[in-house]
């Protein structure tokens, strides 16, 4: 008599089990896993307006930046923040008055290792020549590519006293394919900061 009252729960059992082996494999659609996605970036409009101050140098920057001096403890003068808030980034400016042509040199070399000391990271280095003579602009822009920590570096100079150096870098962590089309925005500000520069 037990067992007769206990079939039925083991026929209801045995079906919903059998629903549910057939609608899990009647779906023969192969499974893979999506692509991650990264939030979607509103780029502002491209506008420039010139850097006036004290230090002996003037360029064209965005107006959705905001430059800052820099507030490290050995910081000299003229040492700078062009700050990218929306993007989390910022491009670092060193500027350094020449004295002498061995101090020359040690910046020239000083901006070459620091460029080339994310090589551990970096797939690639690439070295371009700027040279606006009727500026008496000089200088060799570092292009960075891979997941290195900064992705743009440079120097100009007068070849004589007076030197800069940039460096971009962003507060995250560096993984080139969700920051490129920030990079690539912003790697235009820095063309344009650097065409527009001159020695006062």
């Amino acid at each position: 008599m037990d067992s007769q009252r206990k079939t039925p729960v083991k026929k209801l059992i045995l079906f919903i089990s059998a629903a549910l082996i057939i609608t899990a494999c009647g779906n023969n659609q192969d499974y893979s896993p999506k692509p991650r996605g990264y939030y979607r970036i509103v780029f502002p409009e491209k506008a420039y307006q010139p850097y006036v101050s004290n230090c002996p140098f003037t360029f064209e920057y965005p107006k959705y930046a905001v430059i800052e001096p820099d507030k490290k403890p050995d910081a000299k003068p003229c040492w700078l923040n062009m700050q990218f808030p929306q993007f989390n980034g910022t491009l670092h400016l060193s500027y350094e008055h020449i004295l002498s042509k061995k101090e020359f040199d040690l910046l020239i070399e000083d901006a070459h290792k620091l460029s080339f000391k994310h090589t551990v990271k970096a797939t690639g280095i690439d070295e371009g020549i700027i040279r606006y003579p009727e500026k008496k602009v000089y200088g060799i822009y570092y292009t960075i590519d891979g997941n290195a920590a900064s992705s743009v570096q440079f120097y100009l100079t007068d070849s004589t006293k007076n030197y800069i150096r940039g460096a971009l870098y962003f507060q995250s962590e560096p993984k080139l394919d969700s920051i490129q089309p920030v990079l690539d925005f912003v790697k235009k500000d820095v063309d344009v900061m650097i065409k527009s520069f001159k020695w006062k």
